[in-house]
């Protein structure tokens, strides 16, 4: 039976010419996400709550409301922003074989365009994931954050070579 699902490629730039590579289809970029949001879970229990209970059995202090979301913004702008730069996939994205690359390089963003992407991705996402669902009729299908930031999400090969 042949299969009926479409395939989206793209010509990435790469050093010596151009790379064909498969965009991430719109199933895996979300299974990815579920993911990423039980990692992402992890972290914040880490970085946000301990501090936050220490100040609060220690000090009986509980910082106002806007400052930990402020906390919250820059904990997991670090994270992203330090996994995107560094090779252009988080834990959750290595896992699923993943990969954030700009459209015009082929190569992990810098941190202006990551800042730019995880900027862009907090109304995608809060706007009830019309950002996300975007996804759906871009010619490309990508998010709506990576086409404004110039970033693609691309699928890598399978080391195994067997079926995705």
């Amino acid at each position: 039976m042949k299969n009926s699902r479409k395939s989206h490629t793209a010509e990435v730039p790469a050093k010596p010419g151009r790379l064909l590579v498969e965009l991430a289809g719109f199933r895996r970029r979300v299974a990815s996400l579920v993911y990423e949001s039980l990692l992402l879970a992890g972290v914040l229990a880490l970085t946000f709550l301990v501090p936050n209970l220490i100040l609060g059995v220690i000090w009986s202090v509980t910082p106002p409301g806007w400052l930990m979301w402020i906390h919250v913004f820059a904990v997991l702008g670090a994270y992203f922003i330090w996994y995107w730069t560094r090779n252009g996939q988080t834990l959750a994205m290595q896992t699923w074989r993943l990969k954030i690359v700009t459209a015009s390089e082929g190569t992990p963003p810098r941190a202006p365009t990551a800042w730019l992407r995880y900027l862009l991705a907090w109304p995608s996402v809060l706007s009830f994931g019309l950002g996300l669902a975007w996804a759906l009729v871009d010619r490309d299908r990508q998010f709506l954050h990576d086409r404004l930031a110039g970033t693609r999400v691309v699928l890598l090969p399978d080391p195994a070579g067997g079926n995705r």
